[in-house]
């Protein structure tokens, strides 16, 4: 269950608005039930005050003011549709070589000693199903040990490596919540 420890602003708009929606839920909440609430992905009705609107506009919208994505109509035979593409392709190259050479280079072989910015990446990637694009650009051997690696720390068990590792709970919460 999630647990507020602070309900201190971010500074960012979203994360200030899902802390609100923590702090005013009655009992605890799991992660499984945050992430869907969170991302639109379930219709409760009992829980509707504490989605978050537009979710994937607002986080669209906010990338594009990095200059990270652009916005772009694009015609898909009767509709048009708003798309967001890349448009800072260095910015994408350097997540993917961080990824990379975290697995590969830099591996630790124990997710306590590993970056906690890396692994909520290497969570979130798995989790958008888009790990497997990651490492594709990489020779089959090097594939071959980045994805089995990848493998072995996605398949621990996130209980057990919560508990031994401080700050990282979180990380491990949603993994385990997108592996259910």
């Amino acid at each position: 269950q999630v647990l507020l420890k602070s309900d201190a602003p971010t500074g960012d708009v979203l994360l200030d608005e899902t802390l609100r929606h923590i702090k005013a839920t009655e009992t605890p909440e799991t992660v499984q039930t945050w992430i869907e609430l969170l991302t639109g992905e379930t219709w409760n009705p009992f829980k509707l005050q504490y989605q978050l609107r537009n979710v994937r506009e607002r986080l669209a919208k906010a990338l594009v003011e990095k200059g990270i994505l652009t916005t772009e109509k694009q015609n898909f035979l009767l509709f048009d549709m708003t798309t967001h593409p890349v448009s800072n392709a260095s910015e994408k190259q350097r997540l993917v070589k961080k990824l990379q050479e975290s697995v590969l280079e830099r591996w630790v072989n124990d997710p306590q000693r590993m970056e906690r910015r890396t692994l909520a990446l290497l969570v979130l990637a798995h989790a958008s199903d888009v790990l497997e694009n990651v490492f594709a650009s990489l020779a089959d051997d090097k594939y071959d040990m980045a994805m089995n690696r990848t493998k072995d720390l996605l398949d621990m068990d996130p209980e057990v490596e919560a508990a031994k590792a401080k700050g990282t709970e979180m990380i491990w919460a949603v993994l385990a919540a997108f592996n259910k």
